[in-house]
């Protein structure tokens, strides 16, 4: 290689500022994003003083890879069932703080006349606030255990979706320079549309196909196909009008949901951060110095409306979720930055070819001068509600006392309510797949039938083969949840329920109907009233069907059984609480976790010894034994060391039962000491009683719990001794026993006592 190629040389200077400057801010311990920046910087054609970047395109290239490892690393982080646990709280206060802080951004472009994409993406890069940074911030500063940081924990992660969903749409507007509802609303569909469908369909087939292949899968093979899945959706993402970034983050949240998941992300982690830091480099080298000093005004504006934005709407949106004044004022301090999805959008905008060349360099500032300042801004919370409480008129306190503390929870145990979520989900999600499964078959399926067979055959064929296909999902929107508790005691309860009751199960029926009739009419030419018969009687042989009600039981208990795989396993080893732990604090009941320590008195002891339950009112769900779970314990059961316990009762009955638990295992020293061991020896001389007997003859170990080691003849010779040879005047005998046992055989009156 006589002369090495400029992607090298350009890699080589990339990564040797990237490593000089995150040994420098580890030093400092500032956020490494920002030392990549700083080497971007240093490496760009902007800097006249060290060595410059030679080719900008593939560097740009390299950029993009690592936008899709970061999105990736993202998803894998992220779990869908997430969203369902953070609570209403965090979704107010995500959507709230994102809604205005777009408007905010508008706004502040609008003001200083710029275009009005700029605007919008403005709007969308100051809108989210930094996870990498809030989380060291929060360890820093030692605030990971306050009530607080896990509503802004839980906002985040809405944030992070919103945040995908927000780029999606950007992009769209870009493309299309339509800003009309209509094209907002149609975007907003496909998107739902494709989302839906992908996380079903993934859910049901890799989570499967990993399982299978599991044995063949070491390290190396796993990485390869994860990568593999992770660039296929990022191309199937891309051919159906997303970004690649989305299919990405589709890919890595759908892989979250496997037992690989966290062998995954420990893989993916070296290769993501290696592009990750790429990418952050690539956004260094976009800032100019000479445009920073030009934009410096804009710059100061948008960071002040970061923070009192953030700030403010991020409070509010708290306060309007129901919390209290503090805990929105700490919510809303902490989110006062922007960071990795500012540059992404950022990034969109440059290769869309739709911002200014300006904003980007002043996205950079904003975002190293807000994440400096984060660590103050959390700080500054407690002294900044001290300051409003205080000043606050007494009709303001009042109200916002009355409303937060009016707020309870929502209502769970409402029959209608549920009965009807559960249907639409069902008839929502059902509908989308079937809608793929018709498209996929008009497009490719028919076609090849049609080349293949005469004209009405392959109609007819066509027609059975996707009926066939879509049957299971058209059964179960027509008939799921028809025989639930909720629809039960719904239907026995009053008369009245029933007619809306039966509305429910007509709609589905008319949903089914309606998919066989659009089939029928695409590929056969027929009067209106026989293709409405035939549908009908194909609906009517699909309720009927006891196989298409197996198969349709099948594939939703295997879709849940794949969506469930990680949480089973982290119950079954112990790393998570079980589901049902939740239920039992409504009871004054709750699960804990106890180790039986290694010195217990109740290791080696069954269940039925103990007696727990009489003696404490406790009961034990399961033993964790290494690797085994021992679920419903019987009363043979043994505790032993070391395991893991997972016991019900209240607070009061466990505390006496982890008390009385620790104090069984707490050291004796007394005993300690009286189990010391010694060596010691005597002789054998005319007088000793064990003259002329054989070791097991004496009883040295049976009477006086000692064991010979050695015996020394006159000759000076150290003997291994036999049980069987008899002692000879003279001999030397070594014993070791405990302290107590020794001085005992060594102290006989028959005996002279040598001390060794």
């Amino acid at each position: 290689m006589s002369q090495l190629p400029t992607l090298i040389a350009d890699l080589a200077l990339i990564l040797i500022c990237a490593g000089i400057m995150t040994l420098l801010f580890k030093k400092l311990k500032q956020p490494l994003v920002l030392g990549y920046v700083v080497a971007g910087f240093l490496a760009s054609p902007h800097m006249p003083y060290t060595p410059s970047v030679m080719d900008t395109a593939n560097i740009k290239t390299w950029a993009d890879i690592g936008v899709i490892f970061l999105l990736f690393a993202l998803g894998l982080e992220f779990s869908f069932k997430k969203i369902v646990k953070v609570g209403g709280s965090a979704v107010i206060a995500a959507c709230t703080i994102i809604f205005c802080m777009i408007l905010l951004g508008i706004g502040v472009g609008m003001g200083f006349g710029w275009h009005r994409m700029d605007c919008l993406f403005l709007g969308g890069m100051i809108a989210m606030s930094s996870t990498t940074i809030i989380y060291k911030a929060f360890d820093d500063l030692g605030f990971r255990k306050k009530q607080f940081t896990g509503l802004v924990l839980s906002i985040l992660i809405l944030e992070d979706i919103l945040a995908i969903v927000l780029m999606v749409m950007l992009s769209t507007m870009a493309v299309s320079h339509n800003f009309e509802g209509t094209e907002m609303l149609e975007s907003i569909g496909k998107l739902l549309f494709f989302l839906i469908l992908w996380f079903v369909v993934g859910i049901y087939l890799i989570p499967e196909f990993l399982k299978r292949c599991r044995k063949l899968m070491g390290e190396e093979t796993l990485l390869i196909v994860s990568l593999a899945l992770c660039f296929g959706m990022v191309v199937m993402a891309a051919h159906t009008g997303f970004s690649a970034a989305f299919g990405a983050f589709i890919m890595g949240s759908i892989l979250a949901e496997t037992i690989e998941a966290e062998s995954i992300d420990r893989l993916v982690k070296p290769v993501k951060d290696l592009f990750g830091a790429i990418f952050f480099v690539s956004v260094g080298m976009m800032v100019n110095p000479a445009m920073i000093v030009e934009y410096a005004v804009p710059i100061i504006v948008i960071t002040i409306a970061v923070i009192l934005g953030q700030a403010t709407f991020g409070t509010f949106g708290v306060i309007l979720s129901g919390k209290s004044l503090k805990t929105a004022m700490q919510c809303g301090f902490s989110l006062t930055q922007i960071g990795e999805f500012a540059f992404i959008i950022a990034s969109l905008g440059v290769s869309l070819h739709v911002t200014s060349e300006f904003l980007y360099p002043i996205v950079v500032a904003v975002s190293v001068i807000t994440t400096f300042l984060t660590p103050y801004m959390i700080r500054f919370a407690e002294p900044a509600f001290t300051f409003v409480d205080a000043h606050l008129p007494a009709s303001w306190r009042k109200m916002l006392l009355r409303y937060t503390g009016s707020q309870t929870a929502m209502n769970h145990d409402n029959l209608w309510k549920k009965l009807l979520l559960a249907i639409i989900r069902i008839t929502v999600v059902y509908s989308i797949v079937s809608i793929s499964v018709i498209a996929l078959s008009f497009r490719f399926v028919i076609p090849f039938f049609k080349e293949n067979l005469p004209p009405f055959w392959a109609s007819l064929l066509g027609a059975v083969f996707i009926i066939l296909f879509i049957s299971p999902f058209l059964r179960a929107i027509m008939v799921k949840k028809n025989h639930s508790v909720e629809f039960m005691t719904l239907w026995h309860d009053s008369r009245a329920n029933r007619a809306p009751l039966v509305a429910t199960i007509v709609i589905r029926v008319m949903i089914a109907v309606l998919f066989v009739i659009f089939i029928i009419s695409g590929l056969f030419k027929a009067s209106i009233g026989l293709i409405i018969g035939v549908a009908v009687l194909v609906v009517l042989l699909m309720v009927w069907s006891r196989r298409l009600k197996k198969q349709s039981i099948l594939i939703e208990r295997r879709f849940f059984q794949n969506l469930r795989s990680r949480d089973v396993r982290a119950e079954y080893l112990g790393e998570k609480k079980p589901e049902y732990a939740g239920r039992l604090l409504s009871h004054d009941l709750h699960l804990a976790d106890l180790e039986i320590p290694g010195e217990s008195s109740w290791a080696g002891k069954t269940l039925m010894e103990l007696n727990l339950g009489k003696r404490y009112g406790v009961h034990v769900a399961s033993i964790l034994r290494g690797r085994r779970r021992i679920n419903i314990p019987g009363g043979a059961e043994r505790l032993f060391p070391l395991d893991k316990i997972q016991v019900i009762g209240t607070d009061e009955q466990l505390n006496k039962f982890s008390e009385d638990m620790q104090n069984g295992a707490k050291i004796d020293w007394q005993v300690y000491e009286q189990s010391e061991m010694s060596l010691k020896q005597f002789i054998v001389d005319t007088d000793s009683i064990f003259l002329g007997k054989t070791i097991r003859e004496s009883g040295i170990r049976d009477k006086y719990r000692c064991m010979i080691v050695g015996v020394e003849r006159e000759d000076g010779t150290l003997v291994t001794p036999d049980v069987n040879v008899p002692f000879e005047e003279g001999d030397v005998v070594w014993v070791v026993g405990e302290k107590e046992d020794v001085y005992q055989l060594v102290n006989q009156k028959d005996e002279k006592l040598q001390v060794g």
